[in-house]
């Protein structure tokens, strides 16, 4: 059986009566939970998110694969950075540095063999639950989010059902009729997609977000996924030195 070196598993110390010693299998026991599931969701969770559709269009099947391409990988460290982890409350016992640099190995460990369509699975459950609250955040105290609407962005365009390469792509979606039928119009109308209002909110109405997604969105299609990486790595404010 192949496995992971890490583990982590974290209970809130509110149990109603008597519990197990969890500690002794090496749970952690805090007075609030609320911490470490956003660091999860916003950083492993989403991270996922920011490498399968961009991924999956450049032509890699696998995660590790992805997460591999030095490419790949510093636009992963530079969302977790830059755009995730100021959302985030300090996380007691953790050093979200060493978490970040511990993701993208995780990520990159060619024995776990995640695909790529397995984290694009259910898109419209998993991007409004891991990437868009960070989104609207970071827009409400005045941020950008460059890397994030990129993401957003390469979901529009995984959605519309062919790569790169021309490969047909299948998309898995409770959704999938809704969304890829908004997708099959990003050329004409570049904020289709986004007008999902059961998604989205009202992200299509901010122009702080649709400037960097409509842009994105023209470079995935004009120049696909890895020159659209590099151009957003070189010229994004919130890349820094990430």
């Amino acid at each position: 059986m192949v496995c992971e070196p890490f583990s982590q598993w974290v209970l809130e110390d509110q149990f109603p009566a008597a519990r197990p010693p969890f500690e002794a299998s090496g749970a952690q026991l805090v007075e609030d939970v609320l911490p470490y599931e956003l660091m999860k969701l916003r950083l492993l969770n989403a991270g996922h998110q920011a490498i399968a559709y961009l991924g999956v269009l450049a032509g890699y099947r696998y995660a590790h694969e992805a997460a591999q391409d030095p490419l790949f990988s510093r636009f992963l460290r530079a969302y977790m950075e830059n755009e995730a982890t100021p959302t985030l409350a300090p996380v007691p016992g953790v050093d979200l540095d060493a978490y970040r640099r511990g993701l993208v190995a995780r990520f990159a460990n060619p024995a776990v063999a995640d695909t790529l369509a397995r984290l694009a699975t259910d898109a419209s459950d998993r991007i409004p639950a891991f990437l868009l609250p960070v989104v609207h955040e970071r827009l409400a105290q005045g941020s950008s989010t460059p890397l994030a609407a990129l993401v957003v962005a390469a979901w529009a365009r995984y959605a519309e059902g062919m790569d790169e390469q021309g490969a047909a792509i299948d998309v898995v979606d409770r959704r999938r009729d809704a969304v890829t039928d908004r997708a099959l119009r990003n050329r004409e109308e570049p904020l289709a997609f986004l007008r999902d209002e059961s998604l989205f909110g009202d992200l299509a109405n901010n122009p702080a977000f649709t400037s960097h997604y409509t842009a994105a969105l023209r470079s995935l299609h004009a120049h696909g996924a890895r020159e659209t990486l590099r151009r957003w790595l070189d010229s994004s404010d919130s890349v820094k030195d990430a």
